[in-house]
């Protein structure tokens, strides 16, 4: 009895071990039987391992969730409006035809200084700027603008600003949006004629880099519309003045061709 009990015994041990080896693979069975342990192990763990990247999955779509929820935006505005004289021509005053010849339209766009110009359609043109170097990155602005003339006005809208470089610089195309209208006036039919330039901006910036996150938005507002208020304060006058050039050169071509 006592023989047998022992026999028992040892059958239930070694049924108990293979179970186990079944389980959890020994090392000395790892080594004969890599493919073998290697299956047994991944079942075994397979679940575990879809449950730990799910969890990491909702880890991160929290996480992207937590960042759109807590991140801020700044809504930037600045405005210039500038006028000046338009020259006496003996041919008369022709800015409204001017401003709606092809010549005119590149003058508007000023596009002698841009690093490449297309037409998108009828009234809409893509100018891509020079390069600009942005916290040692590179970026080309994309600006698409739509130019309506007509004889009493003509508006220029930016209906897309994007930044073109690497794709770390792409993606920040996500986190701004700009809007732009340039809407010009004349009167020529007063002792001194004048050409009038209208520029309203508008840039929404989401805030999401420090130490700009641990400021009041109104603080980065402040700080923003100052900067972009300097720079309309200076382009616009320049830009208006280089307008009038190229008007002036076109009136000077037009007389010439028809006396």
């Amino acid at each position: 009895m006592i023989f047998l009990s022992e026999v028992e015994l040892e059958i239930n041990r070694e049924a108990a071990g293979e179970e186990l080896r079944m389980m959890v693979p020994s090392v000395n069975k790892w080594k004969a039987t890599g493919k073998e342990g290697l299956t047994t192990f991944t079942s075994f763990a397979f679940p575990y391992l879809i449950n730990s990247r799910k969890r990491k999955e909702i880890v991160n779509v929290r996480r992207a969730n937590m960042a759109v929820y807590n991140s801020k935006k700044a809504n930037l505005t600045a405005a210039r409006k500038e006028r000046m004289n338009l020259p006496i021509t003996d041919g008369g005053y022709r800015i409204s035809e001017f401003l709606s010849h092809p010549f005119g339209i590149q003058a508007i766009l000023n596009t002698g200084s841009l690093q490449s110009f297309e037409s998108l359609d009828a009234n809409t043109y893509r100018c891509i700027l020079p390069k600009v170097e942005l916290l040692n990155f590179e970026a080309a602005p994309v600006l698409d603008l739509r130019v309506s003339p007509s004889d009493e006005h003509c508006t220029v809208e930016m209906i897309s600003c994007k930044f073109q470089g690497s794709e770390l610089v792409e993606r920040q195309n996500d986190r701004f949006s700009a809007f732009m209208v340039n809407h010009m006036t004349w009167n020529t039919n007063i002792s001194e004629p004048f050409l009038e330039v209208d520029v309203k901006l508008n840039l929404m910036l989401e805030i999401y880099t420090k130490p700009f996150t641990l400021l009041p938005t109104s603080a980065v507002e402040s700080a923003g519309n100052l900067v972009m208020q300097a720079l309309l304060d200076r382009l616009v006058p320049l830009l208006i003045e280089q307008l009038l050039l190229d008007y002036n050169k076109w009136t000077n071509q037009h007389r010439a061709i028809i006396p």
